[in-house]
């Protein structure tokens, strides 16, 4: 009689546990987080302390034959300069030789469709990860296709916030 009100008291406490037990968190979906990883992992390659940056992993983050385009405002002129992953290094290498540079990600906002998504990421750049306050925000719009089994980036388009063009605060974190 014990061993049965003894199991009793154990079923009755394992269902008092089940009912308290707070339900599982929402996953993000698979290809959100894969789009995600991928952008973020652009950011980690471009940044760090003046040296050397990993240019054969950033290639291989893009499709072949991708482009990067930064969008400048000057004088209410906005003029565009388009470069491949192989220019972008090239042209970014002897800088980040020279200069720490920490870019991270602030705010995102992800849309996908079928085998396309488009990345609309926030972004900081600081010259040391310490930094206090970032140099320069601004967006970075990022294209990405499914290519096999990842997610691998078409383009990169972005522009730095200005007093003309201020970021929208529909663009930055939530407060």
């Amino acid at each position: 009689m014990r061993l049965k009100s003894l199991l009793v008291a154990v079923l009755v406490l394992s269902f008092i546990g089940c009912a308290t037990t707070p339900p599982p968190p929402i996953a993000t979906s698979g290809d959100d987080f894969e789009i995600e990883t991928t952008v973020l992992a652009v950011y980690n390659v471009i940044s760090g302390p003046a040296g050397r940056r990993d240019w054969d992993r950033f290639k291989d983050l893009f499709v072949p034959g991708a482009r990067m385009i930064v969008a400048k405002s000057k004088d209410g002129e906005i003029t565009t300069k388009v470069m491949t992953t192989d220019e972008y290094a090239t042209q970014s290498q002897t800088y980040f030789a020279d200069n720490g540079f920490f870019e991270q990600p602030v705010a995102t906002r992800i849309e996908r469709f079928g085998d396309i998504a488009h990345v609309f990421s926030t972004y900081e750049s600081r010259h040391a990860s310490s930094d206090e306050k970032p140099f320069v925000r601004g967006i970075n719009s990022v294209q990405l296709v499914r290519s096999g089994a990842q997610w691998r980036i078409v383009t990169i388009f972005w522009q730095a916030e200005d007093a003309t063009h201020p970021i929208p605060p529909r663009y930055l974190p939530a407060q």
